[in-house]
């Protein structure tokens, strides 16, 4: 169990749902899209989002300011998310806008919000949950793609909302937060993107 547990954490982890928004987002779009407009946005989020943190990580790891991938520590969080923060303003001014997509440009202002938000509440330590930030975010993304499509995407909505469930069950189960951060890591993702959606949907 433990190790199916770790496994979920890893491959839910935050730095992949950038890239997740956008494959949803061109997978339930009707509006026509070919490999013009899709591969000059998936790669370089791709590279900004999941390489270079990677690679950022391995650093921080080698000169001692981070234990490993789930940064544990208060004092560990504030690097990867300060990286964070700066990668999705580059997605957003340098990819997004010069290939201007609406619901792709404000998704990522909310992924921006609600990072700004759980580091924010570092400085306060409270060690909100990144993983359910994430999966919040991605979660009502979906549901307003959903909507704004008049789309069915119910089976999509519930496997991001099982995924959500392993994803809390996993971090519980590891002792890597409270209950409480949890759910306040999932509410500030959801909310993050609500605050959005006026400006598109």
């Amino acid at each position: 169990m433990r190790v199916f547990l770790k496994a979920i954490s890893y491959l839910f982890h935050p730095i992949f749902i950038p890239i997740a928004g956008c494959i949803s987002y061109f997978l339930i779009t009707p509006k026509y899209s070919p490999p013009e407009i899709r591969n000059p946005i998936l790669l370089p989020v791709f590279i900004l989002t999941v390489i270079i943190p990677i690679i950022t990580f391995f650093i921080l790891k080698n000169i001692g300011l981070a234990s490993n991938i789930f940064v544990p520590q208060l004092r560990e969080r504030k690097y990867p998310l300060y990286i964070n923060l700066i990668l999705l303003f580059l997605v957003v001014y340098k990819v997004i806008f010069n290939n201007f997509i609406a619901e792709l440009h404000f998704y990522f202002l909310g992924l921006i919000a609600a990072s700004m938000t759980t580091l924010l509440l570092l400085f306060f330590k409270l060690k909100v949950s990144m993983h359910l930030m994430g999966m919040g975010s991605l979660f009502m993304f979906l549901v307003c793609l959903s909507i704004h499509f008049e789309k069915n995407i119910t089976i999509a909505v519930s496997l991001v909302t099982l995924a959500s469930g392993l994803v809390a069950t996993s971090r519980l189960y590891l002792k890597a937060h409270s209950k409480p951060e949890l759910l306040i890591g999932f509410f500030i993702g959801m909310i993050s993107q609500l605050i959005t959606i006026r400006y598109w949907l």
